[in-house]
Order: structure tokens, then C-alpha cells, then sequence
């Protein structure tokens, strides 16, 4: 098995991305897409996934790698 060398090789990551992508495509339809509130709330729950990822990655230490994973 190779050495990720990139966050964006993660499965974690890519599985997240494709979350985030479904998220906001729904967040636009019918009555989600009328509660402004809700909708960024929801997006910006889905990004965060992304983004801790790949901060946690950036750390390079696997305790705070592991940290940022839960």
C-alpha cells in the first residue's frame, strides 16, 4: 500500500466531498430550498467534514490526525 502523499487521496475525504455534493444539490429543491437558515446550516456542516479532514491531514501528527477525525 502506498503512502498518501495528498488529503485528497483519502477515501474519508472523497466519500465527504460526494456527500457535500448530494447536500447542496438537494438543499435547492422545494421547501429545503425555502429555509435559507437550514439549508446553510446543513452546508456548512458537509464542508466542515471536508475541511477537518483536511486540516487534520496538514497536522501530520496522528494524534491530532485522530483528533480532527472525531
Amino acid at each position: 500500500m502506498a503512502k498518501i502523499q495528498r488529503f485528497e487521496d483519502l477515501i474519508a475525504w472523497q466519500k465527504s466531498r460526494e456527500l457535500t455534493r448530494k447536500v447542496y444539490g438537494m438543499s435547492r429543491q422545494g421547501n429545503f430550498a425555502k429555509d435559507f437558515d437550514l439549508a446553510g446550516q446543513i452546508r456548512r456542516a458537509a464542508v466542515s467534514i471536508i475541511s477537518n479532514i483536511a486540516e487534520g491531514f496538514e497536522r501530520r501528527a496522528q494524534e491530532n490526525f485522530d483528533n480532527f477525525y472525531r
